[in-house]
């Protein structure tokens, strides 16, 4: 028995398939013209990212290059075509970019180096007043006033009802509490008369004495003291009419009194 042909297609059933092969048809073409836009809009982004990627490596490298240069030695340099390369991007845009990154890195390390130039020069002052300021303190004087304020009251041999004779040394008419100092280095001590009052007296290395009299009170007793050493300080005790500083000058052995004027002018010094 021969089989049953297949019944022929309807003109309508024709043109209900002529219909669904055209939106197939049209289906596929507007899938394709979007996987064509997917695939433009993708290719300036991976350009983009190469760019980034340049740069993010010529930085790292400047960051390597610093720290080798504080140690001592001068790393290998990054190519900005290297970069580009490695990153994968397009070469031109990427090169570019990673060059104009490097050539702002050498400008401002150089900008730094000619910052560091006026530091060097400040340090160097710095040195120099360093070197001032531990020079040597000026030398003590080898003689010294025995108080401050220059001018003299009474002098060496005048005439009066203070004295039994003549004035033996030179008075200072300063106030009472003044500050009394050592005129040379000696030896000094201490003790009381009835006409001089408190006194102290400076023993020199070649035997001459210095006498200070009508004093208040002593700062040392006795021992060793420098030239401008504070010993004692004015007063007016023993024979006297007021606070005044009594100085005298005795030569070695125990002769009589000389003029205490002459001795300062002789050092260099003027007490008038």
């Amino acid at each position: 028995m021969a089989p049953e042909a297949a019944p022929r297609p309807t003109r309508a059933e024709l043109r209900v398939a002529a219909r669904e092969q055209s939106r197939a048809q049209r289906r596929g073409a507007a899938k394709a013209a979007t996987r064509t836009a997917l695939l433009r809009v993708a290719l300036p982004s991976v350009a983009a990212l190469g760019v980034a990627a340049a740069a993010a490596v010529t930085v790292q490298g400047e960051a390597d290059q610093q720290r080798a240069e504080a140690a001592g030695r001068i790393p290998e340099q990054t190519t900005a075509a290297g970069a580009a390369d490695n990153a994968g991007a397009p070469h031109t845009e990427a090169a570019q970019a990673a060059q104009q990154a490097l050539a702002a890195g050498d400008a401002a390390q150089a900008s730094r180096g000619d910052a560091r130039q006026p530091l060097s020069a400040s340090q160097g002052g710095a040195d120099s007043a360093g070197q001032t300021a531990d020079q040597a303190p000026p030398e003590r004087p080898k003689i010294s006033m025995p108080v401050a304020l220059h001018g003299l009251g009474e002098t060496f041999g005048a005439a009066g009802t203070h004295w039994a004779k003549r004035h033996t040394g030179i008075d200072f008419p300063v106030d009472g509490g003044t500050a009394v100092m050592a005129v040379t280095d000696g030896t000094i001590r201490t003790q009381w008369n009835p006409s001089y009052g408190y006194m102290t007296i400076l023993k020199m290395a070649d035997g001459t004495e210095a006498w200070y009299c009508h004093l208040r009170s002593y700062k040392i007793r006795k021992g060793t003291v420098k030239a401008g050493d504070v010993i004692a300080y004015v007063g007016s005790s023993g024979n006297s009419t007021g606070p005044h500083l009594h100085f005298e000058i005795r030569p070695a052995g125990g002769g009589a009194p000389v003029d205490p004027l002459p001795w300062f002018l002789t050092h260099g010094l003027d007490p008038r």
